[in-house]
Formats: C-alpha cells, sequence, structure tokens
C-alpha cells in the first residue's frame, strides 16, 4: 500500500456517492497549488495523465 492510498481511500469514503464536473475539479487542483506550490509539477503530471486517459466513462 502506498501513503497516498489513505486519502483516496479517503476521498472515495467521504465523497464516493458526489458527482462533480471536471470544471470542479480543475478548479480543485488549481486552489490546492497556489496553497502549495511545492507540489505543482506533481498536480500537472495527475492533471496531464487524466486529460490523456482514453478510456473515459469505463
Amino acid at each position: 500500500m502506498y501513503f497516498t492510498d489513505r486519502g483516496i481511500e479517503e476521498l472515495i469514503a467521504r465523497r464516493g456517492e458526489e458527482s462533480v464536473s471536471l470544471e470542479w475539479i480543475g478548479n480543485r487542483l488549481q486552489e490546492f497549488t497556489d496553497l502549495n506550490p511545492e507540489f505543482e509539477t506533481a498536480v500537472e503530471r495527475l492533471a496531464t495523465w487524466l486529460a490523456r486517459t482514453d478510456d473515459v466513462g469505463q
């Protein structure tokens, strides 16, 4: 188990029933990066990976 698994599991447990838009996610990622600029590279990589995922909706 990676350390990040705990955060992902918490996200699913707390918000797994919610529906959100990609715009909402993008805004949250921008806000997070503004507050935590040291994670800019990781957020950029995640956003790029999500944008390029070909199996949308599966």
